[in-house]
């Protein structure tokens, strides 16, 4: 009996051990916090230095000199943001402390002012969008949906607009979902010459409202009510003013007959002419528009599409002169590739061309254009030159890996960030002939210091539909190649999307290297930097593509001899969550275990912007929101599928409403499953479950597969 007895014990041990992570997230988190860079970059006006946030200073830095660095601010308060006047002889400040998030990109703080040298002053409490105007004597500010002016002088506010309202008007700042989908929150800009502000003008009161429960550790739960247009659904007016400084008077500016667009992206040119974007409902049709100091909008830049034009940002279009732009476009090509412009000519000539895509452009200075690209590879980025006549092309990377470059205002300098897979953050500083100067932050060693992690392989395998797919394998710790392993997928798979990169990169599911767990992750067809056929084939099917995909890498790595095909799992959040749970639901039992996070369930409870362009309007398409709905398919689930879902309900993105539908359809399927909810907890599953749900999907893991 005793002998029973300790042997029970004996495996009770071996089940803990084998169920116990060997390295904790916290781990992983410290190990994430060494890899180093330089925060609050600013590039100086005399072209020579920058400026950087250290704790609760700024400093100003030479690019050409490291020993001449100069503290221009000191305070007592930790900074959040900054940014000079003009002049550069004063600075707005906003105490971190103080920030009260919004949304994903909005929040209100407190805002400090202060001379170079000086001391600050708090000006202005719970404002957002802040910035000096032109002449440096003035603030323009957004509060509770209206826009003022704050004269520095007397210390004292003008209100811009007045009818702003909470769920109806708002005046100078986005709604929820051009702060999600178009990633800005700033709406309005300030004239050249200081004598006018351009604004948006959101009327939302016919956009639907969505109710999200609060809960909070109170006795009584509160719903947050706010305005959020689901597929289909109504949008908010958005129309186009001009307010006028010195009289105080506001005019409307012409953005066309149709109301059911998108307007964005105001900004001066520098012949001192305000221009913004339009985009139609469809989103396959795209305008630049100018207004002309006679009053009249015409058109200067247009692009459509049969399917889709990809959201334009802030970078699509910039100008370089007073007639001259450059335009980053894919339609031309079937690559994004950038085209030289003009106001009164158009096209000029194209300035890059070639199978592969600028992702950013750097900066322009005598002639040449500077700018990212994949010409090495879609999984690097490079930084290239080039003139804007498309001749004298010339690489400043020599090797191969993850570049991004924060250039000086004229291009002499640039800092840039160096990473590959196997190597965390290197920031040097140089001339923009490419010539070292400085070596500002080395993340090596110190990331050495806190972990070793598994390395990736990067591969391709071609699907049984004959399309060619880059992925990349991570193999555990003491790796033997005649065992078999247990495979997690990791994948998000979103329409442009990359999650197979040369970059370093570390998350929860590299803990799972400590414990004999191979990682693997496939960018499927939709996935982005492959060109538009390649990621606009997904267009109004969404999911289904994409889910073969991942059934077919699932199945290539059962085939290795290495693999233990019984036991392969797959993981995603958001756009990830809704893929993980499709191929728990058409995989006919081929993955032992999904983990969804905060995953959509259904197109149809997802935001206007990013699903029409994805889907078209569920109106004319209801089989691409139906069809490849995981609502529609839960009696799918084999039994021997383990599938957690993780939900936050404070998600103002994806609504906990997604996993709220998908146990209904579960539960009413008959099927057994595991779910975990963070109350409170937004779409990053922020303010304080992020490294508790990351612990519990490495448990999970270990348990489960």
């Amino acid at each position: 009996m005793k002998k029973l007895i300790l042997l029970a014990v004996a495996i009770m041990c071996a089940t803990v051990i084998a169920y116990g992570s060997t390295i904790k997230y916290k781990d992983i988190a410290k190990c994430r916090a060494a890899n180093g860079m330089i925060y609050g970059v600013r590039s100086m006006a005399d072209d020579e230095h920058f400026t950087i946030i250290k704790g609760k200073k700024i400093v100003r830095c030479s690019y050409a000199d490291r020993a001449d660095s100069l503290v221009v601010f000191e305070g007592d308060f930790r900074i959040g943001s900054y940014s000079f006047s003009a002049d550069e002889k004063q600075i707005l400040l906003s105490d971190a402390k103080s920030v009260k998030p919004i949304y994903r990109r909005s929040a209100t703080a407190d805002y400090y002012l202060a001379k170079v040298g000086g001391k600050a002053q708090k000006v202005l409490e719970q404002v957002r969008d802040v910035e000096f105007s032109t002449d440096g004597k003035s603030l323009v500010y957004a509060k509770e949906n209206n826009l003022y002016l704050y004269d520095i002088a007397t210390s004292t506010s003008k209100a811009v607009t007045t009818d702003g309202e909470w769920n109806k008007i708002i005046n100078g700042t986005s709604d929820w979902v051009y702060e999600e989908e178009y990633g800005f929150t700033k709406g309005y800009a300030v004239s050249p010459d200081g004598a006018k502000i351009a604004f948006l003008r959101f009327d939302e009161s016919e956009v639907p409202m969505f109710e999200m429960m609060r809960y909070d550790d109170k006795l009584y739960n509160k719903a947050y009510s706010f305005k959020y247009p689901k597929a289909g659904d109504k949008n908010s007016v958005v129309t186009l003013h001009l307010y006028d400084v010195a009289t105080g008077k506001t005019e409307q500016i012409p953005t066309g007959e149709q109301t059911d667009q998108y307007i964005f992206n105001l900004q001066w040119t520098p012949a001192g002419e305000l221009s913004f974007y339009r985009v139609n409902r469809l989103q396959n049709h795209f305008e630049v528009l100018l207004c002309e100091e006679s009053g009249v909008v015409l058109p200067i830049y247009e692009e459509k599409s049969p399917t889709y034009v990809e959201r334009p940002s802030a970078a699509t279009i910039q100008f370089i002169d007073e007639k001259r732009f450059i335009v980053q476009e894919e339609s031309s090509a079937g690559y994004n590739h950038l085209y030289l412009h003009d106001i009164d000519k158009g096209r000029l000539n194209a300035i890059t061309s070639g199978e592969w895509e600028v992702t950013s452009v750097v900066g322009v200075a005598k002639n040449r254009i500077y700018y990212l690209s994949t010409e090495r590879s879609p999984l690097c980025r490079d930084l290239y030159s080039v003139g804007l006549n498309g001749k004298g092309k010339k690489l400043h990377t020599a090797e191969a890996a993850f570049y991004s470059v924060q250039p000086s205002q004229g291009m002499r300098y640039y800092i840039r960030t160096a990473t590959t897979t196997d190597m965390p953050n290197i920031v040097t500083v140089h001339r923009a002939s490419g010539e070292v100067i400085d070596t500002l932050v080395d993340s090596r060693a110190k990331v050495a210091e806190r972990g070793k992690w598994a390395k990736r392989e990067f591969k391709q395998f071609v699907t049984e539909r004959g399309d060619t797919l880059n992925y990349y394998i991570q193999l555990p710790f003491g790796f033997d190649k005649s065992k078999k392993y247990p495979v997690l997928l990791t994948q998000y798979s979103g329409p442009g999307s990359q999650s197979v990169r040369n970059r370093w990169s570390l998350d929860w599911e590299d803990a799972l290297s400590h414990d004999g767990y191979i990682v693997a992750c496939c960018d499927g067809r939709g996935t982005g930097f492959r060109g538009e056929k390649f990621k606009k084939c997904t267009y109004a099917d969404l999911g289904r593509k994409e889910v073969e995909d991942q059934i077919s890498f699932a199945r290539f790595l059962t085939k290795q001899e290495f693999v233990d095909a019984e036991r392969i799992g797959i993981y995603g959040w958001s756009y990830g969550g809704f893929m993980a749970l499709n191929c728990a639901l058409h995989g006919e039992g081929l993955f032992r275990m999904a983990i969804a996070v905060a995953p959509v369930t259904s197109w149809r409870y997802y935001d206007t912007i990013y699903t029409e362009i994805y889907n078209g309007l569920p109106q004319d398409n209801p089989k691409g929101y139906d069809d490849n709905s995981p609502l529609s398919h839960a009696e799918k689930l084999a039994e021997r599928t383990k599938l957690l879902i993780i939900h936050g309900t404070a998600d103002d993105n994806v609504h906990f409403q997604n996993s709220m539908e998908m146990c209904r359809r579960l539960n009413k399927a008959g099927k057994q499953y595991d779910m975990m909810v963070y109350p409170d907890q937004n779409h990053s599953m922020r303010p304080s479950a992020t490294t508790l749900v990351r612990q519990k999907m490495i448990d999970y893991t270990l348990e489960n597969l």
